[in-house]
Formats: C-alpha cells, structure tokens, sequence
C-alpha cells in the first residue's frame, strides 16, 4: 500500500503548514506589542510620579513669586509717594529760599558797589 498524495492533499498541507506560520507570526507580533505596551505603561506611570511633584513645586514657586512681585509693587508705590513728597519738599524749599537769596545777593552786590564807589571818592 502505497499512499500517494493528491493535489488537492498537498495543497492542504502547504496551506496547513503557511497558515501555522502566519499564526506563529501573528502570535509574535502580539507578544512584542504586549511587552512594549508594558514598557509604555511603565514609562507614563514613572513620568506621573516626577511631574506630579514638580507641577506641585512650581504651583508653590509660582505663588511665592506673585507674594515677592506685591511687596515689589508695594514699594515701587511707597518709592513713587516719597518721590513726589521730595520733589514738592524741594519745589517749596526753592520758593521759599531763593527769592530772599536773590534780594540778600542784590544786596549784598549794591553794598559792594556803593563801598567801592565811596572809596574812588
């Protein structure tokens, strides 16, 4: 008894023998999506647990910043006022001064002018 092999027999056969290939192939790329999808997972949840923190920190930092620019702001306005109150103390220093100095040096001008004039005499 000798078995032979029709053409429809091998023909199954190659498609038995390509089709467990192609399984094979697609249970491989599986697996290898399996283990990157694990090392994204891993990844993002190592990612979650540095920024997490660090978001905190720089919303602290952002807040102490926004403290540090009032108090900036508080005294650039106290800076301004003591501005304006020199400059008007100084304004109302020359007003008062020099219209008296003005007479005091015209005087003293004329004296000087009369006494040489006294000694040409």
């Amino acid at each position: 008894m000798t078995a032979s092999l029709s053409g429809e027999d091998v023909t199954a056969i190659v498609v038995a023998v390509v089709g467990g290939i192609l399984l094979v192939g697609v249970l491989l790329g599986i697996a290898s999506m399996m283990r990157t999808l694990r090392s994204l997972r891993a990844a993002v949840d190592q990612l979650q647990k540095e920024t997490i923190p660090l978001v905190a920190d720089l919303h602290t930092t952002v807040r102490h910043a926004n403290d540090d620019l009032e108090r900036v702001d508080r005294v650039l306005e106290s800076v301004e006022s003591i501005s304006v109150t020199v400059d008007s103390a100084s304004r109302l220093a020359y007003l008062t001064f020099s219209n008296p100095v003005v007479k005091g040096l015209a005087f003293a001008s004329g004296t000087a002018r009369a006494v040489r004039r006294m000694r040409r005499d």
